[in-house]
């Protein structure tokens, strides 16, 4: 159905549709062969807050974007290529629930469905594109992807040394190899991440220590998947992090 798909007239215009509402800051995502699979709103789990996002499934990438005008217009475009998705599904809690994960090597995170059949018609969609990908290309799937950052609202301390609160002046940071809600003075370090930046990123002591000694399969496991239980989120929350790009994400 796919390939049938590939050349109609109705696939383009739709593809040229999802084009426009991203206006001119968006990249172009007609290509040859591109089919548009689906497309809905999701709440993604952001580090402060859930967040309602617009989600498009292509047979070859993941596109999601904020929200400006409901199915008009969209901004802050984010392409992630199905080949390095690997998905793993969440238990529901509290008012989160219909939730799986999305992992990549460069980002990972957590969405939510409205629906249990929500769910289930995404992550099938999803595992299904990934599958003919693989297939197609002969490739393996990825066994590397990065941390999923823990919420700011889950950690009223620094997750490493137990001791530090958070306020305005003691913000919270992310650690990028084990998602983890650190200090400053905890996350003083530096350390390469090719999968994730062309420069050296902040990184926890726990995990800067692990991989300077050549121990990253400890450290990857620190917090590898561990996102099986949903977190409670809180709008109150204060927190920063001077090294994350999208702050808002």
């Amino acid at each position: 159905m796919v390939d049938r798909l590939a050349n109609s007239e109705a696939n383009t215009r739709r593809i040229s549709i999802v084009e426009n509402c991203f206006g001119a800051a968006g990249q172009p995502l007609t290509i040859p062969g591109r089919v548009l699979i689906g497309e809905g709103v999701l709440t993604k789990l952001c580090r402060k807050k859930p967040k309602a996002r617009q989600f498009f499934l292509f047979n070859d990438i993941l596109v999601y974007g904020n929200i400006v005008i409901q199915k008009k217009k969209y901004n802050k475009q984010h392409i992630i290529p199905l080949e390095n998705v690997t998905i793993d599904s969440i238990q529901d809690e509290g008012d989160l629930r219909n939730g799986w994960l999305i992992k990549t090597p460069t980002k990972s995170f957590a969405v939510y469905a409205a629906t249990a059949t929500e769910k289930s018609e995404w992550m099938n969609h999803i595992n299904k594109c990934v599958s003919d990908l693989l297939s197609k290309s002969g490739k393996t799937p990825s066994n590397e992807h990065a941390a999923v950052w823990v919420p700011d609202s889950e950690a009223t301390v620094c997750m490493r040394c137990q001791k530090a609160k958070f306020t305005p002046v003691n913000r919270r940071h992310h650690c990028r190899k084990c998602g983890f809600v650190v200090c400053g003075p905890c996350s003083e370090k530096r350390f390469l991440l090719p999968s994730q930046s062309s420069k050296p990123v902040r990184i926890c002591d726990f995990c800067y220590e692990l991989l300077s000694t050549g121990e990253m399969t400890a450290c990857q496991s620190a917090r590898s998947d561990s996102y099986s239980q949903s977190p409670k989120s809180s709008l109150n929350d204060v927190s920063d992090d001077d090294d994350d790009e999208d702050s808002s994400d």
